[in-house]
């Protein structure tokens, strides 16, 4: 097996569990059972510690309240801190990024649209306007008493000395401290091509201003990965008016989430749009020409696709190397924090990417690499941390995505998937543009995916996964429209 293969096979591998993109959840019983039980040792309580400091000039080495990442949950954290007002001169946020904290999904959506076609940019999309709140700009920061640590990224931490290091050697002490570091994505090796000029990963700004310069100077972009990354991106190569292949070794698009059949449509949908598909293929190396550049992909089969510029979105893995001593989950990764992001060390949470939390609702333990999740993760962490709020994170699975966007796209797709995709599916609707999938099992509705849906309808989606409300089959099968079978799903709720 050539390493592009046993790198493909571990991240699908990692990933098959059918619980959404990126939702890592084991069905062990035993891990079902550890959820009981506190994740502090035994006879140890919480108890918030705090630092004296001088002022919000912080003019000595310690920190009240420390949040290493400057991602979105690191933005929605601050924000919690600052409505608690308990973030002026005890608040600093530490970030290998050069910017505030930002709405990420942006980057694979309005970020890499067309320079004539309004693409988003910064200071446009910082946290927390993607949930309708105020924009957090590097101002806003300092106008709270908020210190930022910028290009910084910490790379230690002494647990019994209470102490961060960061690569320029500064040292910090905390009282309490989140991590927030989110993840990393998953590279090719550099035998194979991984690094060459032209081979793009997208996870920050930087990244995607990259991407955004091959994409000016492109012909033929090949995208790999037939998940969120790789839909969107080729969406947004569509928009470029540039040659697009997506090459992917499963059998349909997002395979984690769609079925064959709702695949089916969206893969019409990008055809219609000269993207091209090579399905269940594997990659034997990226080829290159003598200064470095990429120039082609080759096959297992010997075929070689062209490309000048190619984009790997092959999933990605918790930023915690610096963190490992605080307690890792070993069964989905990330750091192992309770219903509160509490880890198994007093006074250090965990949220967002690289927490391994306990799923309430369906009683197992998982780890969401989602921005609903980072912002809401945060928002319970602070608010555990700085109240009396002891009641654990719920939380309900929530994925989406939004493609053709742009303007002059002949369709805008915009999707919603609530709760969990197990049991049978039942798919109505042809596609124009609404269709929706709902997931039964043993009756009960558990999780269902509308495309291009009312408002109305799309917030009746989480009730419906929520509640998980027996719904007559039979009936459901038989809707004659979208809007038929929501109503029969909606109606199933006062059952």
């Amino acid at each position: 097996m050539t390493p592009a293969q046993k790198l493909m096979a571990s991240i699908s591998n990692s990933l098959s569990i059918k619980h959404g993109l990126s939702l890592w959840c084991p069905h062990s019983s035993s891990l079902s059972r550890t959820l009981h039980s506190p994740l502090l040792p035994s006879g140890r309580s919480f108890r918030r510690r705090r630092y004296v400091v001088a002022s919000s000039a912080f003019a000595n080495e310690n920190r009240e309240f420390v949040i290493v990442g400057g991602g979105n949950a690191a933005g929605y954290a601050a924000r919690t801190f600052v409505e608690h007002e308990m973030a002026d001169g005890r608040l600093c946020i530490v970030t290998k990024e050069a910017y505030a904290p930002y709405e990420r999904p942006a980057l694979t959506k309005g970020y890499l649209f067309p320079l004539d076609k309004k693409p988003a940019r910064l200071p446009g999309f910082h946290t927390c306007v993607g949930s309708g709140g105020e924009r957090q700009t590097p101002e806003w920061y300092k106008e709270k008493g908020i210190e930022m640590l910028y290009e910084d990224p910490v790379s230690n931490i002494d647990i019994e000395k209470q102490t961060l290091t960061t690569n320029s050697g500064k040292q910090l002490k905390y009282g309490s401290l989140i991590i927030a570091t989110g993840c990393t994505a998953s590279r090719f090796p550099e035998k194979i091509g991984g690094n060459l000029s032209g081979v793009h990963y997208i996870r920050d700004v930087a990244d995607a201003d990259s991407l955004i310069s091959s994409l000016g100077k492109s012909r033929k972009v090949v995208v790999v990965g037939g998940g969120y990354i790789g839909m969107e991106v080729a969406a947004a190569a569509v928009g470029w008016n540039l040659d697009t292949t997506i090459i992917f070794p499963e059998n349909h698009l997002l395979q984690r989430l769609f079925t064959p059949s709702l695949a089916r449509r969206y893969e019409e949908l990008y055809q219609e749009n000269g993207v091209k598909f090579l399905k269940g293929a594997s990659i034997k190396t990226l080829e290159a020409s003598s200064d470095g550049r990429v120039t082609g992909v080759k096959l297992e089969d010997g075929s070689t696709i062209d490309a000048d510029t190619v984009v790997i979105g092959i999933g990605a893995k918790p930023a915690i190397s610096a963190f490992e001593s605080v307690g890792l989950n070993d069964t989905v990764g990330g750091i192992q924090v309770d219903g509160q992001f509490r880890t198994s060390i007093p006074g250090i949470f965990a949220i967002g990417d690289v927490a391994a939390f306990p799923l309430k609702m369906y009683d197992r333990v998982a780890r969401v690499e989602h921005v609903d999740h980072a912002r809401r993760s945060a928002q319970h962490c602070v608010k555990a941390l700085l109240s009396s709020q002891t009641h654990t994170y719920d939380y309900l699975p929530y994925f989406y995505s939004r493609v053709f966007e742009y303007e002059g796209s002949p369709r805008k797709i915009f999707w919603q998937f609530f709760g969990d995709n197990v049991g049978e599916a039942i798919e109505i609707g042809n596609f124009d543009p609404k269709i929706a999938t709902f997931w039964i099992d043993s009756g009960k509705l558990k999780g269902v995916l509308l495309e291009s849906g009312s408002p109305e309808e799309f917030q009746l989606l989480p009730k419906l996964a929520r509640s998980q409300p027996f719904v007559d089959k039979a009936k459901l099968q038989q809707a004659s429209s979208v809007e038929e079978a929501m109503e029969i799903a909606r109606i199933s709720l006062s059952d």
